[in-house]
């Protein structure tokens, strides 16, 4: 297909509202617009209605100081701006506001945040550069600084030194041998792994910088577009390396890529739905294949990249404990009227109802080969009665974090599987898959590569991804981070039933994550960024557990045949346990499933703050116990590194 069919084929494709949304048939978003006003740019004439359109959806997206942000969506997430500013300066529009938008652009920053003590030893990455945020009043990450200094560049603001301090926070964070991720190459003693996404968009900021990790970037994107089958990663790889052509083993390689982004285009344009070509995918591919004729993300200034030892050392960090949500200058009535709705949600908490049963049953399943649709019905028979699935919209959220091969990290396919074919014998009208990864933007190919999409096109099952979803307001009912609100996913806040299928894993923040911990993935990442760190600061449990009280699914399904021990969510090693524990009441089921891999529950700080909040019981004299005793399969697990130093003391849970 060629540039100009793609242009065509995502005109078409724009909202009602003027703008683009992540997948056909949402309203406008700010970033697939921006991507889609800079494919169309390719050919202003035949598109000029289009783009007219578009820029009026921008602006009634602007806010009064200059930053763009979606109106619907969660106010602090300004990460957009800098995209809006990319996506003018491509198109020539309203020189003014371009100035208006830089200037507030240039006065977002992320926070410095002190390092705790606990951990200091085992991040390897410059707390004290400032780079731009996802959110404001958080901490800074690699891709929102990167499109910052892009646009900025572009916008003639090389010179600034908040441009030259990005560019060396993005130097910072990126691994020796090439890439970066999210944010930090090294947490708590392991290594991460690089992204091609932000790799890609790091070297688009980086033009024309001199260093040994641009060299071993350029042949990590080389060496993953080789094997990639992803339409994002593909595009995303060919706009970076067909910046410089000057060696010839990337003069050779853009064809090939070329070539690859042709065959995924083949196999996405036909599908529907998350899982399909949905308008950012397509305005990314159409840039990438153009880039022989038009290259919108050239830069031409010479940027200035100084040492930067010393950069920010007279800042002072800011504490965790003051991580609140920023309330700019509130009226007495204000702070009035929000300590008064703070105490009516506290209210609204204490007054929670337990589940109609804290029953949990416990079946024997010894491999994913086995009849798991069998185990499966024959344990919701316990808990039919309170739970009826006919006629109903059933939402199902898996544990999907990353995907390697060799790991146990996410919930299983087969297990997927059996649970779709489940709710659809319990005559579900409609049944979807929603996950929203907290490391990897790219949910379409986790979903793809895990072989989960394959079970979802087999059923005719649609996949959602929660972090391009549209976010809901909703009132925060737990009351523990500080924050007034919750942004949730519209797909999980609208489902008739929500069922967590966690993995059963240690972990090395939460001590555990299970049913509970599984909730992270309800809120998008538009609202709060890529790895949702903020929740992590604010605390895993305050977290959890305001998403819980906010939001229950109403059913956990635990894939524990093989689950992880030691070093959980991703690094941990694999040891079967051949469970499947099933309950309505989610404390009594991560309560159980702590106790198969011999964790002290009553010490897990999630599950100790969700009992005292009524989100379920923990007491196992009080959780009734069906299907095979957790005696009869219970092993002891590797603890989690530090696990002792988060648990709540013995004195206390008592």
């Amino acid at each position: 297909m060629t540039p100009a069919e793609l242009r065509d084929r995502l005109a078409n494709s724009a909202a009602a509202d003027g703008g683009w949304g992540y997948h056909a048939g949402q309203a406008g978003h700010l970033e697939p617009t921006c991507l889609a006003m800079a494919a169309l740019g390719a050919d202003i004439p035949r598109h000029e209605a289009v783009l007219k359109k578009a820029l009026v959806f921008l602006a009634s997206q602007s806010q009064p100081d200059g930053s763009y942000r979606l109106t619907r969506g969660r106010p602090q997430a300004a990460w957009p701006t800098a995209m809006v500013l990319f996506a003018k300066q491509t198109l020539n529009a309203d020189a003014a506001e371009r100035g208006k938008i830089a200037t507030r652009l240039l006065t977002l920053e992320g926070k410095v945040v002190q390092q705790d003590p606990e951990v200091e030893d085992m991040l390897d990455i410059n707390f004290e550069l400032l780079g731009w945020p996802w959110a404001e009043d958080t901490f800074s990450w690699v891709e929102p600084t990167a499109w910052a200094c892009l646009a900025l560049r572009l916008a003639g603001q090389g010179g600034h030194p908040r441009v030259q301090e990005g560019l060396r926070l993005i130097l910072d964070r990126a691994f020796a041998t090439g890439g970066v991720n999210y944010g930090n190459r090294v947490v708590l003693g392991k290594p991460t792994e690089p992204i091609p996404g932000p790799t890609a968009v790091m070297l688009l900021a980086l033009q024309g910088v001199e260093a040994p990790v641009i060299d071993a970037t350029v042949g990590y994107l080389r060496m993953h577009a080789a094997k990639a089958t992803d339409l994002e990663h593909l595009a995303w790889i060919k706009l970076a390396l067909s910046l410089d052509t000057s060696d010839g083993a990337t003069r050779d390689a853009l064809p090939l890529i070329d070539g690859r982004i042709q065959e995924a285009l083949a196999v996405e344009l036909p599908r529907d739905g998350d899982l399909g070509c949905g308008p950012l995918r397509l305005a990314v591919a159409a840039l990438a294949l153009d880039t022989a004729s038009r290259h919108p993300f050239r830069l031409t200034d010479t940027p200035v990249v100084g040492s930067g030892a010393t950069l920010g050392s007279t800042r002072p960090p800011a504490d965790p404990a003051d991580f609140v949500e920023k309330a700019e200058a509130q009226s007495l009535g204000q702070k009035v009227k929000s300590k008064l709705f703070g105490f009516l949600m506290s209210g609204v908490s204490n007054l929670r109802r337990f589940p109609p049963s804290s029953a949990v049953h416990i079946a024997r399943a010894d491999d994913y080969d086995g009849d798991l649709l069998g185990v499966l019905t024959a344990q919701f028979a316990h808990f039919r009665p309170h739970l009826a699935v006919a006629g109903k919209r059933v939402v199902l959220k898996p544990n999907l974090v990353e995907y390697n091969r060799a790991k146990v990290i996410n919930t299983d396919t087969r297990f997927v599987d059996a649970v779709i074919q489940l709710f659809k014998n319990e005559g579900a009208a409609e049944i979807v898959v929603a996950e929203g990864p907290g490391h990897w933007r790219n949910a379409g190919y986790l979903v793809n590569e895990s072989g989960l999409g394959d079970v979802l096109r087999n059923h005719g099952v649609r996949f959602v991804d929660v972090n391009h979803d549209e976010p809901v307001k909703t009132p925060n009912l737990g009351r523990t981070t500080g924050l007034e609100y919750l942004y949730l996913s519209k797909t999980i806040v609208s489902a008739d039933i929500l069922v967590s299928l966690p993995k059963l894993k240690t972990h090395h923040w939460a001590g555990a994550t299970l049913s509970l911990k599984n909730l992270f993935g309800t809120l998008p990442g538009i609202c709060y960024g890529w790895p949702k760190n903020e929740l992590h600061w604010r605390g895993i449990p305050n977290s959890i557990v305001d998403i819980a009280c906010t939001h229950t699914p109403h059913l956990a399904i635990v894939d524990g045949i093989v689950g992880m021990q030691g070093d959980g969510p991703l690094n941990g090693t694999a040891k079967f346990l051949g469970a499947l524990v099933m309950g309505l009441d989610l404390v009594a089921v991560d309560a159980t499933c702590c106790r198969l891999m011999k964790l002290p529950a009553e010490r897990i700080p999630t599950l100790v703050l969700a009992a005292a909040k009524q989100v379920g019981l923990l007491d196992e004299a009080r959780i009734p116990q069906l299907g095979v005793s957790i005696a009869s399969l219970a092993q002891a697990f590797e603890w989690p590194p530090h696990l002792d130093r988060i648990l709540v003391a013995e004195a206390t849970a008592s």
